[in-house]
């Protein structure tokens, strides 16, 4: 019989560019750390990776290293003290955008060790609906998806539930609102994609939080420095960390269902 899992698994993913979405993941992984938690931070928009840039990072190794044998601990960055690590990956890198399952699950193999070490993992996926990034959003035990008021990026992200759900059998979806102006624009907006999931697809939704819009939020990525560094009193840091909070009370209630998961599933 094996350990039982205490690590918690989430993806963030949106079905367009632009929505804020990566900065949004490496928030939520400062904001959980000052929560005590421990966790690992995946760039797993393989072949566009972008979350070194917003850290004003350029690491030596990246995930690619480690189809070549390199072990997963030489090629962690770490960003803070006391458990939170960054997995990068590799920008430009053709054979990483369109990975086979196959070769994502001897990825993901390597890295099983080192993501039992901590309690979350956290993983940063390309936009849209590719193979690759659909394959990295199914393998989680959770799914956050990131959306803005603007209508094109509801119509792309029901097109993400959709194609999760109908063909990855994928139910459970956590979603935030980013770029709002008010709570009544993020609540109208999640009622919108709530409303298509349940009208077509017979799927509910959960509203997970939403982000206010944050001149801060611009200022942080220019200065490529992470927003709760930069501005930890603004709005939307605020925002982050209460999200930060509800993601620790999910993992809580659902820690003996998390003991029975892998922390990644298979796909293979």
């Amino acid at each position: 019989m094996t350990d039982s899992n205490t690590t918690f698994s989430i993806s963030v993913a949106s079905g367009k560019g632009g929505v804020g979405k990566t900065n949004l993941a490496l928030n939520l992984g400062f904001a959980l750390h000052e929560l005590g938690q421990t966790l690992v931070l995946l760039d797993a928009d393989l072949g566009l990776a972008n979350l070194d840039v917003l850290l004003g990072l350029s690491p030596e190794k990246n995930i690619q290293d480690l189809l070549g044998g390199t072990s997963a601990e030489s090629v962690v960055v770490p960003l803070a003290k006391d458990g939170f690590v960054f997995l990068p990956s590799a920008s430009g890198v053709a054979e990483l955008v369109e990975l086979d399952e196959d070769v994502q699950s001897l990825l993901l193999g390597k890295l099983d060790a080192l993501f039992r070490q901590y309690d979350y993992l956290i993983l940063d996926l390309g936009a849209g609906i590719s193979p690759t990034v659909l394959s990295f959003a199914a393998m989680p035990q959770e799914r956050i998806v990131v959306i803005t008021p603007e209508p094109t990026s509801l119509t792309d992200s029901y097109a993400l539930i959709k194609v999760l759900c109908t063909q990855h059998q994928i139910r459970n979806f956590q979603i935030i609102v980013n770029m709002a102006e008010s709570e009544k624009e993020a609540k109208h907006a999640f009622t919108r994609l709530a409303q298509a999931c349940e009208h077509f697809l017979n799927l509910p939704v959960n509203f997970l939080g939403m982000v206010h819009r944050d001149p801060m939020v611009t200022e942080s990525v220019r200065h490529q420095v992470p927003l709760l560094k930069f501005a930890p009193n603004c709005q939307a840091a605020r925002d982050i960390r209460e999200i930060a909070r509800k993601i620790s009370e999910r993992r809580s209630r659902l820690k003996d269902l998390i003991a029975r998961s892998p922390i990644l599933k298979s796909n293979v």
